[in-house]
């Protein structure tokens, strides 16, 4: 009864406040909504990990794979849909809505850890925020301003995560976990006020094909529409191969890497904070300057290989390393190889009608949602295999787990991380095959627009015109 509440208040609230904001639609609001939402989840980083163990005592990283598998399932469904339906409908009411629902689970953190992880699996549904931004900032830049755009909002999610976890570890530490959850509550509600009063609608009455009294059948909202179109256009394929076969070790990785530094190789709370800093602080410089000097430099599609090429040497480093200077210096690479995903997400923004900028940006979201549904889980299940233990918590003291010498002496310390280079170096060699200028089939509608070379790009396409199947003659 009180969630229902709550929405009900929240979509009144939303009503009133639909045409205002703060100024014009700028990539700033996009930035101020990211770095909330992910800066609450990052005051939760220690408190999960104890949370999630007490919870569940025995097999706490497989249990934490299945959790993640459940919303990363959810997520790779309704990607597309929430960003199909955000053209229609306009991005402010579904910016409002993923925010919601994604920071819906974490009051419950201590009020029922059950319930807890229970909507966080479910919250999948809704946990496409990047989708829906990413297709805000397309409506509001220019082809040659949005790889920049996007790697300052990749650079935000950074950021968010620069201090983050050291401050709810300290404040968790100090004052308890309740009060590291109070404060995650609280700047996840400042973001969702934010959105209410602040943030305008950046996609234009004329834009949504609602406004023109034309039906909205569900063919333009099925998420699997967009799906099908993985299969029946190879530049498409080629793109969600690449997102697919890079993302996947990078999600695993994200889900234990740090209880690795702090098991295996040994790192200190404190050094395990530092090292999410540092990194932070990196990622943002890759996402921001360098990201633009290489876009501008050597083209989209190079950047994307060289981003792809820093990942695999990274994972490789991080797979055989055993010395903890090994780690920092594997993170710079891990910084540059940062730059991927915004260069991919400007290649899709690139090559999409202006109308259908939400179905792309879903569908590369989606199948990172998938990825973050199997890579933990296959991590959890190579560390398994491998004999790598990753139950142990640290103790109440804080001090570190006595780490296993045995794996720190082997010939691959870490295998999963082996094993996603292999992935990411797979994920290169289809890169290589992506065309310099493609063109995206996404349109699962009937309802049609393209984009004329004299700068009309919402000009209507002539009824009687079909439109021309995408790279027939590639041998891909």
């Amino acid at each position: 009864d009180l969630l229902l509440v709550d929405i009900l208040t929240l979509t009144y609230f939303y009503s009133v406040h639909q045409a205002q904001g703060f100024g014009a639609p700028s990539v700033y609001h996009a930035v101020i909504v990211i770095f909330l939402e992910f800066f609450a989840w990052g005051l939760l980083t220690a408190p999960t990990l104890v949370v999630l163990h007490e919870t569940f005592p025995k097999h706490t990283f497989l249990m934490n794979g299945l959790i993640q598998g459940v919303k990363g399932l959810l997520s790779f469904l309704s990607a597309p849909l929430i960003g199909a339906l955000s053209d229609v409908w306009g991005r402010k009411s579904f910016l409002l809505l993923t925010v919601f629902f994604t920071c819906a689970p974490i009051p419950l953190m201590k009020i029922s850890p059950w319930w807890y992880f229970a909507v966080i699996s479910v919250s999948g549904v809704f946990a496409v925020t990047f989708s829906v931004v990413f297709a805000y900032v397309a409506d509001i830049t220019q082809e040659h301003e949005r790889s920049m755009a996007y790697g300052l909002v990749s650079a935000t999610f950074a950021a968010s995560l620069v201090t983050s976890p050291a401050i709810g570890a300290y404040l968790g530490r100090v004052y308890g976990d309740g009060l590291v959850v109070v404060l995650a509550s609280a700047i996840a509600m400042l973001d969702i006020c934010f959105i209410l009063v602040a943030v305008p609608e950046s996609l234009p009455e004329k834009m949504r094909p609602a406004s023109w009294g034309a039906p909205i059948s569900w063919e333009q909202a099925d998420p699997f529409a967009s799906l099908r179109k993985v299969g029946q256009d190879s530049t498409v394929l080629l793109i969600c191969i690449t997102v697919f076969l890079s993302y996947l070790p990078e999600a695993g990785q994200y889900s234990s890497f740090f209880l690795y530094l702090r098991q295996i190789m040994g790192f200190s709370p404190e050094s395990v904070a530092a090292f999410i800093a540092v990194l932070g602080l990196l990622s943002i410089v890759a996402q921001t300057v360098v990201l633009s000097l290489l876009m501008r430099s050597i083209g989209n599609k190079n950047t994307i290989l060289l981003g792809l090429g820093f990942q695999i040497l990274q994972l490789a480093w991080y797979g055989f390393g055993s010395e903890p200077w090994m780690m920092w210096a594997a993170g710079a690479l891990a910084a540059m190889s940062s730059i991927t995903f915004p260069a991919i997400s400007a290649l899709v923004s690139r090559t999409a009608e202006p109308d259908q900028q939400g179905v792309g940006q879903g569908m590369v979201t989606g199948i990172r949602g998938l990825c973050n549904g199997l890579g933990p889980a296959l991590y959890g299940f190579i560390f398994y295999i491998f004999h790598v233990e990753l139950d142990a918590p640290p103790d109440g003291n804080g001090d570190t787990p006595v780490h296993t010498q045995a794996h720190l002496h082997s010939i691959i310390p870490g295998p999963p991380f082996l094993f996603g280079a292999c992935s990411v170096l797979l994920a290169l060699l289809v890169a290589l095959f992506i065309p310099e200028q493609p063109h995206l089939g996404l349109r699962p509608g009937s309802w049609k627009k393209h984009s004329s070379p004299h700068g009309h790009p919402h000009s209507l396409r002539p009824p009687g015109e079909a439109k021309e199947p995408l790279l027939q003659d590639s041998n891909v």
